[in-house]
């Protein structure tokens, strides 16, 4: 029974590391397709530097993060920034109707639902990791391994926002 539940530990902190590395690949798919968009913006939209350095800056950022609560931490400054570019994409209607701007903004929301869906697992994953750490007898097999400690869950950020207000209809 004691080898089981360090067996079943192991399996399921392997599963949690596996989780955060397809989140990894969606994010730096996105990361990758984050310098046309901040270009093509930047041709139509000068005076929105401060943004565009800020999303910038939120990129380089994730890209040097390296624990998983760095790459969190920074993915949600990414996101807010990001949120806040499309804001300001929402006043350049001939940007809106570039054919480039659409690909983009259609292949970062699909990024962004891959993503979504990744965290899911992920989340999912270090849910029953800690659930597991806190059953017996693997709590007491946590205790002597030293080595297993609590998840942490993969928070959306700024996106909670987004979630939890009710959508605005207007007629």
């Amino acid at each position: 029974m004691i080898w089981h539940a360090f067996n079943r530990l192991g399996a399921l902190d392997s599963r949690c590391d596996r989780a955060f590395a397809d989140i990894d690949v969606q994010l730096k798919h996105r990361h990758n397709l984050l310098p046309n968009l901040l270009e093509t913006v930047r041709a139509f939209a000068n005076q929105e530097l401060e943004i565009l350095g800020k999303v910038t800056a939120a990129r380089g950022a994730a890209l040097g993060a390296q624990t998983p609560e760095q790459v969190m931490a920074a993915e949600a400054d990414l996101s807010v920034g990001l949120a806040r570019l499309m804001a300001v994409v929402e006043s350049y209607p001939q940007l809106q109707s570039s054919a480039h701007f659409q690909q983009l903004r259609m292949e970062i929301s699909d990024a962004e639902n891959k993503i979504a869906a990744s965290r899911r697992f992920f989340n999912a994953s270090v849910d029953e990791y800690n659930a597991t750490l806190r059953q017996f007898p693997a709590n007491f097999v946590a205790n002597l391994a030293r080595h297993h400690r609590r998840r942490t869950f993969f928070d959306i950020g700024v996106e909670r926002v987004l979630l939890d207000e009710a959508p605005v209809l207007k007629f």
